[in-house]
């Protein structure tokens, strides 16, 4: 039975709603963001995840703080620091203080003119009841303003990313016409076999996906798909949440141990690697998921594609290259621990290793760009080493 096939942010008249996926596989529920604090947790904990997601209900967390009268320079100063990898975040932040600061209206903002005796009167409680109307209007306004810019980033998500997957079916055409061409050893209504690392799907965006987005307009179209889905350790968004969405949408799909990826590949049985991005830097240097590294190394000694799905929020013109990208170093206990059913239905967190043991945990590594064949865009397909024109 399918509980769900998207889209994964719902927005309220008065807050946003989203899975928390920190309970999948298992468990479907929903998380009502209301707060700031609401949002700052979801990001941080990872009950969201996902740079687009990430990005849009950052983008949500500015408005509902400044609904809360929460400074703007705070709010955003708080929602920055969850996640340092994924330049969506900073991206959206900077879309809706655009959206806000001209009116010079908000919590935080710097006092000019008028609006400077409005502001210490509102902090001294010294103000006329006129001008305390006044200012409690302007945040509104401001507020108002904030709404409206994240549900324009959440809708662009949406159209960017089922852009991104019309571009991608392109891709994976050619590639089954180059497969049929070549007469390999595989029956010519066998599945095209993609690899994908981590979790690029509906989950880590409003809606579609982006690595996943060719996938679901492949299967749409009537292509016969098969995806190895990496189990992508130590979180395990993969065998988490790819895999958990793939089936609810009738992808067909396997989950492999994340070092069965270069195995597949010298067995002929992947025709393509499709992962996401959290941020590309102007070089085209990719930075993904731990592990997304190997994945293009090997695809690269078997001469298979390797294509990143690249919403271009995600490219960072501020970053030369992928030395200038900060890497997330996450808690330990994410790799030495993890969430399991016990034989009875009941989940707890089970330990994976032997107390006291030193565990690093990077969540992202870089791919240079000279290994990544494309980039696939909701512009069209790029080349990796001209990202920017």
């Amino acid at each position: 039975m399918n509980f769900w096939t998207g889209p994964t942010l719902d927005v309220q008249a008065d807050h946003v709603r989203t899975l928390d996926q920190t309970r999948l596989p298992f468990e479907v529920q929903w998380l009502h963001l209301r707060t700031l604090q609401d949002c700052e947790r979801a990001i941080r904990d990872m009950q969201i995840r996902g740079a687009p997601l990430i990005g849009a209900v950052a983008a949500f967390g500015l408005a509902l703080a400044l609904r809360e009268g929460v400074p703007l320079n705070l709010a955003a100063a708080r929602l920055a620091a969850t996640r340092p990898t994924a330049v969506n975040l900073q991206w959206a932040l900077a879309q809706v203080r655009a959206a806000v600061e001209p009116t010079g209206a908000y919590p935080g903002a710097a006092p000019t003119d008028r609006s400077s005796d409005a502001v210490s009167g509102a902090v001294s409680g010294s103000v006329s009841d006129g001008v305390s109307d006044a200012v409690s209007d302007a945040v509104s306004d401001a507020a108002a303003r904030a709404w409206q810019r994240a549900c324009a980033i959440a809708a662009d998500d949406v159209r960017i990313n089922a852009a991104i997957g019309e571009h991608g079916l392109r891709l994976l055409e050619q590639r089954l016409a180059l497969r049929h061409a070549a007469a390999r050893p595989v029956q010519s209504d066998a599945p095209l076999q993609i690899l994908t690392h981590c979790n690029a799907g509906r989950l880590a965006t409003v809606d579609h996906g982006t690595a996943l987005a060719p996938i679901y307009a492949a299967h749409a179209a009537g292509i016969p798909v098969h995806v190895w889905v990496d189990e992508t350790r130590p979180r395990n968004q993969g065998a988490s949440l790819t895999a958990w969405e793939l089936m609810q949408a009738g992808v067909s799909c396997t989950v492999v141990a994340d070092n069965a990826g270069g195995w597949l590949m010298q067995q002929g049985q992947v025709d393509a690697v499709i992962v996401g991005c959290d941020r590309v830097a102007a070089n085209g240097d990719v930075a993904n998921k731990i592990g997304t590294l190997l994945k293009a190394l090997a695809a690269r000694d078997a001469g298979i594609p390797f294509w990143v799905a690249c919403p271009t929020p995600t490219l960072d013109r501020a970053v030369a290259d992928g030395r200038g990208i900060p890497i997330e170093m996450r808690d330990p206990r994410e790799l030495t621990h993890a969430r399991a059913r016990r034989m009875d239905g009941g989940i707890e967190e089970v330990s994976l290793m032997q107390d006291g043991v030193k565990a690093l945990n990077p969540a992202f590594d870089v791919t240079p760009a000279r290994l990544v064949d494309a980039l696939i865009t909701e512009h069209g397909v790029m080349s990796a080493s001209h990202p920017i024109a």
